[in-house]
């Protein structure tokens, strides 16, 4: 696919829980490339904050001056990053934009950036799924966004290494003019829903399909500490036959070939524009909710560029966008309380459980542990 592999990516959560919206629980030249402007000294592969570039201006400057950035893996109709994207070149016109790999996972991002390690195509950023983040710490540049402090500690490594950037809840999408709503993960066992019930890809590489594990096991009255109900859940989804293994697009939905989808809320929802029929639910229970994070890449061929992008992921206006494309910013309870939420966006969200589950690192790893030993046998 395209946008399942993208939305594959693995580990997505660090921590979304509910107030009146949804607030916390719990090129070659990188190494000696120099910032413009005020300082022509400083070092901008180095920088861990505006400060070090002198201002925000200088900043500005120097990234003009680099001239390019370099994103991967970052779908246009995956949480309105088109629009962002757009916003950015507009903003920047002297800044091209070079947008690599839109389709691929965390862990190819990842990949990428050793391939071309020291060559100008190298990623400048990543868009990253929390476990992916996890193991890759020795890949990425600490840097604090001047919003930094608006930004919960849960949703943060405490240096920059890693920064939450939008979230939401695991859903199920279905085709109402084929089925009813499912009320419960049971409901998808039955006969009704043979060869209909897709999951983006393999949970041991996708992050989507690695929180529905997770959701589908808390569902089945499990924690996060084991997620083997999960994997059982669709062991026997598969053995009823009801299990597909198709990449979801938005083609497959809109053909029907893959009529009831796992996947984020903000994703499915995208899915209603090419689908009439297409409804989203996120059941009663215990909800299963997550972040996906940003990184700098410590040897960026632009790291001027790749700062500035990171102050405008952060910024007011683009985390309104994310908001606008149904996904949850990491700044939104703050932005709330200084009134400068889309208030009519932040309304429009999905109504979502009472009791919220986000994995801790720990959970994150061992649950991957498990599946990397168990999933291949469970739907074989």
């Amino acid at each position: 696919m395209a946008r399942n592999i993208r939305r594959a990516r693995i580990g997505a959560g660090i921590a979304l829980a509910t107030t009146a919206v949804l607030a916390l629980t719990a090129c070659s030249g990188a190494a000696d490339a120099t910032a413009g402007g005020g300082d022509s000294d400083v070092d901008a592969a180095s920088a861990t904050s505006v400060a070090d570039f002198g201002t925000f201006a200088d900043l500005e400057a120097a990234a003009k001056a680099e001239g390019q950035l370099n994103v991967i893996a970052l779908p246009r109709d995956w949480a309105n990053y088109g629009e962002i994207l757009d916003l950015f070149a507009e903003k920047y016109p002297e800044i091209t934009i070079n947008e690599a790999s839109p389709d691929v996972s965390s862990a190819e991002e990842i990949q990428a950036a050793e391939t071309n390690q020291g060559l100008d195509t190298a990623p400048d950023v990543f868009d990253l799924g929390l476990t992916v983040a996890l193991q890759n710490t020795d890949v990425f540049a600490p840097y604090k966004v001047e919003t930094w402090d608006d930004i919960p500690d849960a949703l943060k490594e405490s240096t920059g290494l890693f920064v939450g950037d939008y979230g939401g809840y695991m859903s199920i999408g279905y085709d109402s003019s084929k089925f009813d709503a499912p009320e419960s993960l049971d409901d998808l066992k039955s006969a009704d829903y043979k060869g209909a019930v897709a999951i983006n890809g393999d949970p041991t590489q996708a992050g989507a399909a690695f929180a529905a594990v997770g959701l589908a096991t808390v569902q089945s009255d499990g924690t996060l500490d084991d997620v083997q109900p999960g994997i059982d859940f669709f062991s026997e989804l598969h053995k009823a036959g009801n299990l597909l293994k198709v990449d979801v697009t938005t083609a497959t939905v809109a053909s029907g070939e893959t009529p009831v989808v796992f996947d984020w809320d903000y994703l499915n929802a995208s899915h209603t524009a090419d689908n009439e029929n297409w409804k989203v639910v996120v059941l009663d229970g215990t909800g299963y909710a997550g972040y996906y994070n940003q990184a700098i890449n410590k040897d960026a061929p632009n790291p001027a560029a790749a700062r500035l992008w990171q102050e405008f992921l952060y910024s007011d206006e683009v985390q309104n966008l994310w908001l606008k494309g149904g996904a949850r910013p990491a700044r939104m309870e703050a932005m709330t309380d200084a009134g400068t939420i889309d208030a009519d966006l932040a309304a429009a969200l999905p109504e979502v459980p009472s009791e919220t589950v986000v994995p801790t690192e720990e959970q994150s790893a061992n649950a991957g542990t498990l599946l990397g030993e168990k999933w291949a046998a469970a739907v074989q």
